[in-house]
């Protein structure tokens, strides 16, 4: 399945059905008078955010959703049936914002999240309504009230409990491989990884959800490189998983480089909790890994973590360490909510 994060499309709720202009016309009753029934609403348009999604890939080619006209009214006094809603079914961290792509409506953080986002049209009434003692036979019936329309901006950004960030070709693609059974692309030159890569990552008996956003460059947050297009992922995570390559000449630039993009980017990205891991050390030797450790850790102010996408070296320790995070996040959350 293609990735898709950011779609615009055409909404229209349906109208209003016409009342019915009619009256009786029974052979016994001299004076039949009016019976035309009232016509029946629009439908809505329904955005609703269901499980199992995580792209917008439903409306790269399907643009413009309209909701059912309601039905006309009908003698007999009889009321026009309400037109069928329609309801647009997106991933969980589903955006939406108006036409000018800064005023945002809707935010749809939790499954099972279901909003009107366009109302559809009253019917309009049969002349049935419009009897009266002084208006015996009334010939006046109204058309429905027209719905809504607008075009609209869907943006996702993923709900993950980890983030995986760092400079291109720090091992984020390979580390997500070994842990899951994602299996991003992975390759030796620069933003290989071009979309968002989601994986479930089992630490002992729990499972969690950790994605990997495109390498940051320097300038990220001003459009260089990928980077404005998917830092908005990392808004959502829980935590940071911040992997440095350890057989890179500098190490610490390369982690404040990451570091000024998330500052500079704004959101809170910067006071999200990181987990600092030092990775690939299977290609170091014990002395390099320890002097490149030590410099890490004196300009990150924390732990160090020694990891090895590629053996394993240091993985399960890592995980469990994400996994205590992520429960401290789960039991917060479940704090405020309560």
């Amino acid at each position: 399945m293609k990735f898709l994060d950011e779609a615009k499309i055409f909404i229209r709720s349906g109208d209003g059905g016409a009342g019915c202009l009619g009256f009786r016309r029974e052979k016994f009753i001299e004076f039949g008078g009016p019976d035309g029934g009232d016509g029946g609403r629009g439908g809505d348009v329904v955005v609703e955010c269901v499980d199992g999604l995580n792209t917008l890939i439903d409306y790269r080619y399907a643009q413009h959703f309209r909701a059912q006209t309601g039905h006309h009214g009908m003698g007999s006094q009889r009321t026009g049936a309400r037109g069928a809603d329609i309801v647009l079914k997106v991933p969980r961290g589903t955006q939406i914002f108006a036409e000018d792509k800064e005023t945002l409506l809707l935010d749809l953080t939790e499954v099972g999240q279901r909003v009107v986002l366009a109302e559809g049209g009253d019917g309009g009434f049969g002349n049935l309504h419009y009897k009266s003692s002084t208006n015996r036979a009334p010939r006046r019936a109204d058309p429905g009230w027209p719905g809504e329309e607008r075009w609209i901006w869907l943006r996702l950004k993923l709900i993950a409990d980890i983030g995986l960030v760092g400079l291109p070709n720090a091992g984020k693609s390979t580390f997500l491989a070994a842990t899951s059974n994602a299996r991003p692309k992975i390759a030796d030159y620069p933003f290989t990884t071009l979309l968002p890569n989601l994986g479930v990552v089992r630490a002992g008996d729990r499972e969690m959800v950790i994605a990997d956003i495109p390498g940051l460059i320097e300038g990220a947050h001003e459009g260089a490189g990928l980077g404005t297009r998917f830092l908005g992922h990392v808004e959502r995570c829980g935590a940071l998983l911040h992997l440095v390559d350890g057989t890179q000449d500098d190490p610490v630039a390369a982690w404040r480089t990451v570091r000024a993009e998330l500052k500079a980017y704004g959101g809170a990205l910067a006071r999200k909790k990181e987990i600092l891991a030092l990775n690939k050390i299977d290609a170091l030797t014990p002395d390099e890994i320890e002097a490149r450790r030590a410099a890490l850790q004196r300009a990150a102010r924390r732990t160090v973590h020694l990891v090895s996408g590629v053996s394993r070296k240091g993985v399960p320790e890592l995980l469990h360490e994400l996994q205590r995070q992520v429960d401290r996040s789960r039991g917060a959350r479940d704090r405020e909510a309560a």
